[in-house]
């Protein structure tokens, strides 16, 4: 009989990033995108009953929320970096880890380029970011346009591209935990509560015991 080995579960510190930067994007996604449907459709009754006033507020809110992430996905990369991956569950085909690896990969070089993007769009252009103004940060880059107007494009480009591998993942993620059952969404469990369970590893199958034969060879 095959033995099933659950994967282990990933660090405190790499399950509290991972669930923040989710928190943090839950946010940060709804709010890019209200704020640019006007500027996209070139008239503010595309979306009714908002003003002026609460896209200036969504502007703050994302670049506020974009410096953040800045600092969090870099201590997040810094965080992977130095502290290595528990193994997958063994039921988990070679080519079906190497899909793995290389989504997780590309995730990070996405989040990665995008609040980078972001800040080099919001700075270039020679806007502020609010928050770290507050906090006495100084543009870390000069006014330069035309990298800033190249970097809205590649900003949007990748929120595009990371929301849909994000979406990929989560249903790889449920398609495990509801159908193969293997353990895999325990594995980044945010690290409070119990979680779900893990998959139980049987063993090896006890040998079952033989009942003795009515007519023995000792009894004749």
């Amino acid at each position: 009989m095959t033995r099933f080995t659950p994967g282990a579960r990933y660090d405190g510190g790499t399950r509290f990033f991972h669930w923040l930067v989710v928190l943090l994007f839950l946010a940060q996604i709804p709010a890019g995108v209200a704020m640019i449907v006007p500027a996209q459709v070139g008239e503010f009754q595309a979306l009714p009953g908002v003003e002026q006033s609460t896209i200036d507020t969504l502007y703050i809110l994302h670049k506020g929320l974009g410096a953040i992430l800045i600092a969090v996905i870099f201590a997040r990369v810094a965080w992977r970096v130095t502290h290595r991956s528990p193994p997958l569950p063994n039921t988990i085909p070679e080519l079906e880890r190497r899909i793995a690896k290389a989504t997780h990969a590309s995730l990070y070089v996405l989040m990665v380029l995008m609040v980078v993007t972001g800040y080099i769009h919001v700075i270039g252009l020679g806007f502020p970011i609010e928050l770290l103004d507050a906090l006495g940060v100084p543009p870390l880059i000069p006014r330069m346009e035309r990298l800033a107007v190249i970097s809205s494009f590649v900003h949007r480009a990748t929120a595009f591209l990371l929301v849909s591998l994000v979406g990929v993942h989560v249903g790889e993620v449920l398609r495990h935990h509801f159908v193969l059952k293997d353990g895999v969404l325990g594995r980044m469990w945010p690290p409070i509560g119990g979680g779900p369970a893990q998959p139980m590893d049987p063993g090896p199958e006890e040998p079952r015991a033989v009942p003795p034969s009515t007519f023995d060879s000792s009894s004749r």
